[in-house]
């Protein structure tokens, strides 16, 4: 197999995808969990699909995500090649970008492929 390259390491990073949308937020100072336990992409090295679940907990300040929007997002992973690793923090950004929160987290638990499985974790602030 060929070895790893800059491109597969970047490989999703750029990806367009659905816009994700908010709403007003109307409480101060509470958390919210959002769990997608079907979450799938693709490796960009093997072009196997790649199975997991993601957590996302954030504590919103003017605005929340629309989860319509984010289903739409993740859904659209599907069709990209994109790292464990890559896509957990693009997915961070994307969202801190989105509604601005006081704090956010994305845990991705990623299934088994050749008997290793893979726990991704991002925060913001970094």
């Amino acid at each position: 197999m060929p070895e790893y390259t800059d491109e597969h390491a970047r490989s999703g990073i750029d990806a367009a995808l659905p816009a994700l949308e908010t709403w007003p937020n109307q409480y101060p100072d509470y958390e919210i969990t959002v769990e997608i336990p079907e979450y799938n992409a693709i490796c960009p090295k093997t072009g196997l699909p790649d199975f997991g679940h993601l957590t996302i907990r954030y504590v919103p300040d003017r605005l929340c995500l629309e989860l319509k929007s984010l289903k739409l997002y993740v859904v659209a992973y599907r069709n990209v090649g994109i790292f464990y690793e890559n896509a957990v923090n693009r997915i961070l950004e994307d969202c801190v970008a989105a509604c601005r929160p006081k704090r956010m987290s994305i845990t991705g638990t990623f299934s088994s492929r050749g008997g290793i499985s893979s726990t991704i974790e991002a925060r913001y602030p970094r």
